[in-house]
């Protein structure tokens, strides 16, 4: 059984009037353990798919599963990271996580919280800013500790939207290490559905890559690579090369499709 599934997924809605397909048939499962990402053209369903999963919006048709059970709205067993940090700028980065680890475990004593709200920031390299706001911390910093947060919940599922999205390469890069270093280190394997627009980055974290294209998913593409992964040694790989190339390939592909129906459309 698939930790998570997704079957003919539909999602309509309307603006001034006119009705919007935001996804059409989206299917696909995600094995237990597994890290999967979906990438694909701006407004082609990445985030919204992922956003059904989080419980945030309600498909029109289709069923989604997590360990078989038809699932629906929000819950304890998925954690979220948003692109944009999702931390509340009137607490401290301390009481930010402690909020999270609230959610799950409200039966745990004031020291047991602050404890373990200490060793997930510490995790996420936050040692000595327990009391800074959001708005004392640079950007890779935030992002930090709305990761520590999302983990200190310890859910069995980690779905993240774009979440090094707004940060510079630099702290990508360092944020990209940073998270397979907590998952591989973590006792329970965490299932990961992750949104991004970024090849390299897809292929360096994951164990398949879903390409999305006309708002449901076209291709899965599986990554051989063995773990743990060494960034400068797989950018040599011929066969990374090969890979990243294949996947390229798919944008340039959608985009002339794209093209091709806007010129019938128009008469061209």
């Amino acid at each position: 059984m698939s930790k998570i599934d997704l079957k003919d997924i539909f999602l309509d809605y309307q603006e001034n009037g006119h009705d919007f397909h935001a996804l059409e048939g989206v299917s696909f499962s995600v094995e237990n353990g597994e890290f999967v990402s979906i990438i694909g053209s701006s407004s082609c369903g990445k985030s919204t798919t992922l956003n059904i999963m989080a419980g945030l919006y309600e498909p029109k048709s289709g069923s989604f599963r997590i360990d078989g059970v038809e699932t629906r709205g929000t819950g304890k067993n998925r954690g979220v990271v948003f692109q944009h940090y999702s931390l509340f700028p009137w607490m401290t980065v301390k009481k930010n996580i402690q909020f999270g680890i609230r959610q799950n475990f409200p039966g745990l004593s004031k020291n047991e919280l602050s404890n373990k709200a200490q060793e997930y920031l510490e995790k996420v390299g936050l040692r000595g800013f327990e009391h800074k706001y959001p708005y004392q911390l640079s950007g890779g910093m935030q992002q930090r500790a709305a990761i520590a947060k999302t983990l200190a919940m310890e859910t069995d599922i980690l779905l993240m939207d774009e979440p090094f999205g707004a940060v510079d390469a630099k702290n990508r890069v360092i944020l990209q290490d940073l998270l397979l270093n907590i998952l591989d280190s973590t006792d329970r394997k965490k299932t990961v559905v992750f949104v991004t627009h970024d090849v390299d980055e897809a292929i360096f974290l994951s164990d398949r890559i879903l390409f999305m294209n006309r708002k449901k998913i076209e291709r899965e593409i599986p990554v051989p690579f063995e773990r743990p992964r060494h960034r400068e040694r797989l950018a040599l790989n011929a066969d990374y090369q090969q890979l990243r190339r294949k996947i390229v390939d798919l944008f340039y592909y959608d985009e002339e499709e794209n093209l091709h129906e806007l010129e019938g459309g128009a008469g061209i």
